[in-house]
């Protein structure tokens, strides 16, 4: 099955080639027919009548910027009057009563909301395998089961499995770019605050960043431009222009300089991805860049900061889903203490009740100076080694993960085996930076292998003309997963 990119479907819509109607049939018809779990909910009718109605504005001389394109959201972002359950029992009957920012802007550009995609619970997991509604399948599991990459591993299936051609979902420490490469797809964070996080379910407030997963660096560029942009209900969102993510696309590499972390090449990382990494830098260098090595001297101290920081803000932000005010509530209890603890001890899963225990603690009197504190010093000291780095190279390089797609039920045991996948991704977002994953080859057994790219803040033009440059250059986005392949 050939991949149409958004580029190709807006052309073909926009010269007539096909419908909206004709394009939201095909892609609902592909949902309804596989099994790879990626979706919770799915919309036809609301999403036909939404084809309908672009037609009819694209007759009547409509511009938006993306009209009539079919596309997935992640199931964190409310949308008023639909089911938003962010993978969780606790959520599985909620209604949202209002609409994301994100998901506001993207429809305003003309896009179909198909439907919402699986996630690890509350955001939480590198496999998702957390969610109360199933495993998601990854497309390039083969005969293997293989786990997508959480934690939008619905919205990386939905995309490499065709059944949309994009999606939303959210990075907090490497949810879109560690799926995005165990998918063979392109995943961008933003930097932090570009995005409103307005109607997106909080996990981590000082680390969530909505993010698109698309083929390629132009289409994740078109819908950037669309998702980005000051929002006043959200205090962290930044107050910049607006800016044409594509300008810079086409400009090329000469005197680009890459930075090579050596911290990101040690120690537990795959030979095969190690040298796909090398080859791809090749590839930099063919184009005009140069290479320095660098490093990161603090990066070794993110996962524990993170694992301190993002739990002690879930369990501040879970602290909501206590059975009064909205969502599962649990049927049998005496009196209120009762009712708290069976809610919230049936309503979450083993990962979110793992972290909400460990950030209550870091928060707790006597503690929070000994770890929650330090762990916000430490912050502070790998975000000033990534700006010690960017006086001297234009961008960081570097593998997304240490290994490729891992089997189902491989590492579920052995929480700190599954934190480890994020050992590359979670620096970034304690500095708040923009990064984004791209394929940059398979491993001996047909996986796809994930190259890192970091910019400096606020530089997504740079970021997505380096990765766009490396695809105009190289094919590995082209390939689609065995199961997909029409013999």
């Amino acid at each position: 099955m050939t991949i149409k990119t958004i580029k190709q479907h807006l052309a073909d819509l926009k010269h007539g080639q096909v419908s909206s109607v004709e394009l939201t049939s095909d892609y609902l018809a592909r949902i309804a027919s596989s099994e790879l779990n990626a979706f919770i909910s799915v919309n036809p009718e609301t999403a036909l009548a939404a084809a309908k109605h672009a037609d009819e504005e694209r007759a009547a001389g409509s511009d938006k910027p993306l009209l009539g394109l079919p596309i997935a959201h992640k199931d964190i972002f409310c949308i008023d009057g639909t089911r938003t359950t962010c993978g969780s029992k606790i959520l599985e009957n909620f209604t949202a009563p209002y609409t994301a920012t994100v998901v506001n802007r993207l429809s305003d550009a003309g896009t179909i909301s198909l439907g919402k995609t699986n996630m690890d619970e509350f955001a939480m997991g590198s496999s998702n395998e957390n969610s109360y509604f199933g495993d998601v399948l990854n497309p390039w599991g083969n005969e293997v089961s293989r786990v997508p990459g959480g934690s939008s591993g619905g919205s990386a299936a939905a995309v490499a499995g065709q059944l949309v051609p994009a999606s939303t979902g959210t990075d907090t420490g490497g949810s879109i770019r560690q799926p995005a490469a165990f998918c063979g797809l392109t995943g961008v964070k933003p930097s932090y605050g570009r995005c409103s996080r307005y109607g997106m379910i909080a996990f981590a407030s000082s680390l969530d960043q909505a993010a698109p997963v698309t083929h390629t660096a132009e289409d994740a560029a078109l819908l950037l431009n669309s998702m980005t942009g000051f929002d006043k209900r959200d205090s962290t969102s930044v107050e910049i222009e607006n800016e044409d993510f594509t300008r810079d696309l086409n400009t090329p590499l000469d005197g680009l300089k890459i930075g090579l972390p050596k911290e990101f090449f040690g120690e537990g990382l795959d030979d095969e991805i190690a040298q796909r990494v090398a080859d791809a830098i090749k590839v930099y260098e063919s184009l005009g860049a140069s290479v320095v090595d660098v490093s990161l001297p603090n990066a070794k101290l993110a996962l524990a900061a993170y694992y301190v920081i993002a739990p002690a803000e879930a369990s501040s932000n879970l602290a909501r889903f206590d059975g009064v005010r909205y969502g599962y509530r649990t049927e049998h209890y005496d009196d209120l203490g009762q009712m708290y603890a069976r809610t919230r001890s049936e309503g979450f899963g083993e990962e979110v009740k793992r972290r909400i225990m460990i950030g209550t603690y870091a928060l707790s009197s006597g503690y929070y100076d000994a770890y929650y504190a330090k762990a916000q010093k430490v912050r502070r000291l790998i975000s000033n080694d990534f700006d010690s780095l960017f006086q001297q190279v234009d961008v960081l390089i570097g593998p997304t993960t240490p290994t490729t797609a891992f089997t189902h039920g491989s590492r579920s045991d052995d929480p700190v085996a599954m934190y480890l996948n994020d050992i590359y991704t979670i620096p970034v977002n304690l500095a708040g930076l923009p990064a984004a994953s791209i394929q940059c080859g398979l491993s001996s057994n047909g996986l796809p292998i994930g190259l890192q790219l970091i910019t400096p803040y606020l530089q997504e033009s740079r970021l997505l003309k380096v990765a766009h440059q490396f695809q105009l250059e190289t094919d590995w986005h082209t390939l689609t997963a065995p199961s997909l392949e029409v013999a």
